[in-house]
């Protein structure tokens, strides 16, 4: 039951997140969105009377320590997290791949759910335990053309979420990945701004349609309520990767 559990939400503004936050509040949880964009998170608090926002860089180890401990003294603990907050980086391949659309790609993608994840589970030990949803993609499992450092950035996500699996089970905690495909979003939107395109993505689906993104919440929300799983990436994606 996610009533009254404190979960914790990266990236939770604005897209996906938004859509998880909106699912978990609706659930009854005590959500705690962060952001580096702190307007859009007070925006959407503003609408849910039991969120908080709280503004921070993932790419910060500094700023996550921080931030999980105000969280954690503002609600009396962290029961669960969701590291959604993530980037698409720059179109082309691997010669063309700038140093700067690399770096930050990294920083966020994967760097970022790391830095999450080491301020994260001291707070989920001390609750007895919690439930930690990590957002991969397709792109973790299978490689898109001209999309190196996304690509490498999600594969590392999926690595990470096995091994925060297998060092804190028997901690009580337990880590696991959704890897949605493409999903309309603010951010997805900007990368790919010609209709044209989205029409061509969703009839290479097996459904012939676009995953939602509040399908990819109901997915998360599942991992997070659900015990007996672990170490797993959940796809959430049309049936795309089944070719």
């Amino acid at each position: 039951m996610l009533e009254n559990k404190t979960i914790l939400i990266t990236g939770g503004a604005m897209g996906l997140g938004e859509a998880i936050v909106r699912q978990l509040a609706a659930k009854g949880a005590r959500v705690a969105i962060v952001d580096a964009n702190i307007d859009a998170a007070e925006a959407l608090v503003a609408q849910l009377p039991a969120a908080r926002a709280y503004r921070a860089d993932v790419a910060s180890a500094a700023d996550m320590e921080q931030v999980c401990a105000a969280i954690a003294a503002d609600f009396g603990g962290i029961d669960g997290a969701v590291n959604n907050a993530g980037v698409g980086g720059e179109f082309g391949p691997i010669t063309a791949c700038t140093q700067a659309n690399w770096d930050r790609t990294i920083a966020i993608n994967l760097t970022g759910v790391f830095n999450s994840l080491r301020a994260e589970i001291p707070h989920l030990i001390a609750a007895g335990g919690g439930a930690i949803v990590n957002m991969a993609s397709v792109a973790g499992v299978a490689a898109e053309e001209a999309l190196p450092a996304y690509i490498a950035s999600k594969h590392g996500v999926i690595g990470l979420t096995k091994s925060c699996a297998l060092d804190y089970g028997a901690q009580g905690i337990r880590c696991n990945a959704v890897c949605p495909s493409f999903v309309k979003t603010p951010m997805t939107l900007a990368g790919i701004p010609d209709p044209a395109i989205w029409d061509q993505i969703a009839a290479s689906h097996p459904l012939r349609r676009l995953v939602t993104a509040e399908e990819v919440a109901e997915t998360v929300l599942f991992l997070l309520d659900t015990g007996g799983i672990t170490g797993a990436a959940y796809m959430v994606d049309g049936g795309i990767t089944v070719r």
